[in-house]
Formats: structure tokens, sequence, C-alpha cells
């Protein structure tokens, strides 16, 4: 789970609702800074029990680099109402979703992706041969399903969604967590964790669960994608990452032919864990690829 270092929105974000023909989802939008040069769309999608809120601390450093910057609850998480329906949340489903969130935006975008939003992301970005991204930055994300160690804790969600109440299933959750020593955030963060769980749709949080317990591993057709000239592919991480290892993750790189980015002192979240660094790295970053792509 990450957990954004605070939750004020900068005074220049807004809220935003994101029209797709499944219904509206939540979201927020930042322009650059006035008089700075627009260079682009950057679209963040967030991971597994994540939400927009995840990248609250590098919307301005990225404004204030040039970037424009959309970021969404996706469907069934946190802001964003979804059906009580396992199916509605299939990676087919949700990248569909977030083409007709790009579709809207009206132009290419520059899409990163965290940890399971990577693998939403990347399922997007197959679907549509990538003509809509300018390029795809897999953030802390990998090949296919998570390693072995995560299964056990994954495959007891599981099977506990949609049945037991989301409250119990979190209390346990935060009890484990300081029973191994994870200090706690500050109180409103962590009121804020709480709340976003207990609003997430169990069936979303189930389907995830399982499209991380057995999604398959499709990087030769990202290969594929970038090797034709089609798609600009970067993978970033942070070296204390315990979700995919990073030599997984720098495998993928390797074979897709991607850029390496890594975010120092971070883990699985380097956007809420640094986002200063996060933001500066992906303004390089993106530069580059924009540059490439060119």
């Amino acid at each position: 789970m990450s957990t954004p270092p605070f939750l004020d929105l900068p005074p220049n974000a807004r809220r935003v609702t994101l029209t797709t023909s499944r219904g509206p989802l939540a979201g927020w939008r930042i322009e650059p800074e006035e008089g700075t040069k627009h260079r682009g769309t950057v679209v963040l999608v967030p991971g597994f029990t994540g939400s927009k809120e995840d990248f609250v601390a590098v919307l301005e450093p990225l404004a204030h680099h040039g970037w424009a910057v959309v970021t969404f609850d996706q469907r069934g998480q946190h802001e964003s109402a979804g059906p009580d329906d396992e199916a509605a949340y299939s990676l087919a489903s949700l990248a569909r979703d977030l083409l007709e969130v790009v579709d809207g935006i009206g132009e290419p975008v520059h899409l990163v992706g965290h940890s399971f939003g990577g693998l939403v992301s990347r399922e997007a970005v197959l679907t549509s041969g990538g003509a809509p991204f300018r390029s795809l930055t897999l953030l802390c994300s990998g090949p296919s399903q998570l390693p072995p160690q995560h299964h056990e804790g994954l495959g007891a969600l599981h099977a506990a969604l949609p049945h037991v109440p989301l409250s119990v299933i979190f209390d346990v959750r935060e009890s484990q967590d300081r029973e191994a020593g994870v200090p706690a955030p500050p109180p409103e963060v962590a009121a804020f964790l709480r709340e976003r769980f207990l609003a997430t749709n169990p069936y979303q949080l189930r389907a995830a669960a399982g499209i991380l317990l057995g999604t398959p591993d499709r990087t030769d057709e990202l290969a594929a994608l970038a090797r034709d000239g089609h798609l600009q592919v970067a993978v970033v991480y942070g070296p204390d990452d315990d979700a995919w290892s990073t030599d997984e993750q720098e495998r993928v790189a390797s074979a897709v032919g991607a850029r390496v980015v890594v975010v120092p002192d971070t883990g699985h979240s380097p956007a809420a864990e640094a986002p200063r660094a996060t933001a500066d790295a992906l303004d390089a970053l993106l530069t580059e690829l924009s540059d490439i792509a060119r």
C-alpha cells in the first residue's frame, strides 16, 4: 500500500471527472505553471489498493518542469465507483477505461503505471498498438504475477473477498504492519488510508489480487512493439523494492531495450517516498524519451 506523505492538493491542481463509456472516474489534473512551456501530458496510473492520492506529492514538481499531469482512481478504487462484479475489473476492462481517459485528453501522452497500474498500462499499450502513447514507463512493476513469496497473503485476501468486511481486513493488516515495525503514518494520513481501503469495491480488490496471482508474462509482445518503433519504454524502480525484484525488472528492461532509472533510497513507492527525486527523474526521462520519439 502506497502511503502519501500528505493529502493537500497543490493550489494549481483541480479535481476532474473523467468520462468513459462505463461511467465516470474521479481524477486530478494539474497544468504547467504560468510562463512555463507546455512539454506534454503525463498520465499516472495507481497500483493495487492505491488511488490518485499516491501521486499527490509529484504533481507540483512535474508541473514546475512544464508537464501537465492527469491521475485518477481506477474503476472500483476510492472515489471511482464500480459494480459488484469481479468481471468488471479484468485487465482488459481496466485497460479500456485507461484508453478512454487518454482519448479524452486529445493528445498522445506519456504513460506511467505504478505496480499493478503498470500491468494495466501495459495491457492498454498492447491493446492499442501504442498509438495513443508517446512512451510507457513501468514504475516498480513486473512482467507477470508477483513472486511466490507474496502468494500466501494475496491468496488469503482473494479467498476472503468479498465476504469478509473490508474493515476487518484493514485492521488485520494494520496490526501486522505495527508488529513488523512499520512506522505509523501521521494521524490524518492514517485516517485517509483506512477510508480509502473501505471505499474501494471489494470485487475490485478480489479481481486485482487474482491478476497479481496469475497474469501471464507479455514481455515479448511489449518488446516487439518497442522494436518496431511504435513505443518508447522505460523502467523505473527503487533499489529496495519488495514487490517484483529489481533483477526481474532489469530483465524486462533488457528484453524491451528500455531505459532504466533507479530512484535512490526508495522502495516500492518512489512517488510517495521521495517525490521530488522521483519527479526530477521522470522529467529527465520523459524529456529524453520525447527527443528519441521525434
